[in-house]
């Protein structure tokens, strides 16, 4: 198949709603010809008003292409389960039938419960896993054979947090899952230094305060926030897109907030503009500073083993 697109290819795993509906379109502004995913599709042109509330359930894969067509820019959208490993191969092969090449992949999809151990029950626990840690590992490995083809040169932004203890606190199950997503980071990263793919980036982003989104006031959110409370999602996709231009070096194995890498290395210091109300403060939930992670014998290795290559 022959593509004249010229246009890098994002590819947005969870973009219906809330931060990912927000990544997509603030990508497709920012010169991306973006696909966007999701389980959740409608009839675009009958929905009134125009564009829905983005934190909604009326806010589909099919609205958020239709408000990024109708702002001039190139959408497309594919129906997913991130749960079934057919449906996401299916995604991501037809991300680059359709337009030839994936430069960019943000996966957004989460499935969130916060309680004790005691109070989540088991089938809750294996859906998060399924949603989130598997559902990551299995839209990476669609996609590794693409970036392979197109000679290693792609960015992959996974939604996940920094590793410290606080953050299991009352929410194991749910952190299992998302600190796992944060460990694939990490290792992947490890895989593209050893392997030498120098133009490969994996990075993680989370929020350093709360976002407005589905889950925090969307109106089948569980819980309201105040918002007061809220930032615009904007902080976010802001942050992801400074992430892609930055230097491979920088951001590969990066476990950031969006807030500490807007102000780090794209010279934001007033974060004003991103309250939700105007003259509000949010708080910040997320710790000012975080374990280094490493330690001093980082670097040695052992005896490499490779069970891919050995002899089964």
């Amino acid at each position: 198949m022959s593509h004249n697109n010229k246009k890098p290819v994002a590819l947005v795993v969870g973009a219906s709603r809330g931060m990912g509906r927000q990544i997509a379109i603030d990508l497709a502004r920012n010169g991306y010809a973006v696909v966007v995913t999701g389980k959740s599709v409608s009839d675009a042109s009958k929905v009134t008003p125009f564009p829905p509330n983005p934190d909604s359930d009326e806010s589909t894969t099919s609205t958020v292409v239709r408000e990024i067509r109708e702002a001039g820019r190139e959408a497309h959208a594919i129906a997913v389960d991130v749960r079934d490993a057919e449906s996401v191969k299916r995604m991501v092969d037809g991300t680059v039938e359709k337009y030839g090449s994936l430069d960019v992949l943000v996966y957004n999809s989460g499935a969130i419960w916060w309680a004790a151990i005691e109070d989540t029950p088991l089938k809750r626990f294996q859906l998060m896993q399924k949603v989130n840690p598997e559902g990551l590992y299995a839209t990476i490995q669609a996609a590794l054979p693409h970036f392979k083809a197109q000679g290693w040169k792609a960015r992959i932004i996974v939604v996940s947090p920094p590793i410290y203890s606080r953050f299991f606190r009352g929410k194991t199950a749910y952190a299992m899952g998302k600190v796992g997503m944060s460990v694939l980071t990490k290792g992947l990263a490890m895989d593209f230094e050893r392997q030498g793919r120098k133009d490969m980036a994996i990075t993680s982003i989370w929020p350093a305060a709360a976002l407005a989104s589905a889950a925090t006031i969307g109106p089948s959110a569980k819980s309201k926030a105040d918002p007061r409370e809220l930032r615009k999602a904007t902080v976010f996709s802001d942050a992801i897109l400074a992430m892609l231009a930055a230097p491979t070096s920088v951001v590969n194995g990066l476990l950031d907030l969006d807030e500490d890498f807007l102000k780090r290395h794209a010279g934001v210091t007033n974060f004003d503009k991103y309250n939700l109300v105007e003259g509000a403060n949010p708080r910040r939930i997320m710790p000012a500073e975080f374990p280094d992670l490493r330690v001093k014998e980082q670097d040695d290795e052992g005896k490499r083993i490779d069970l891919a290559k050995a002899k089964l």
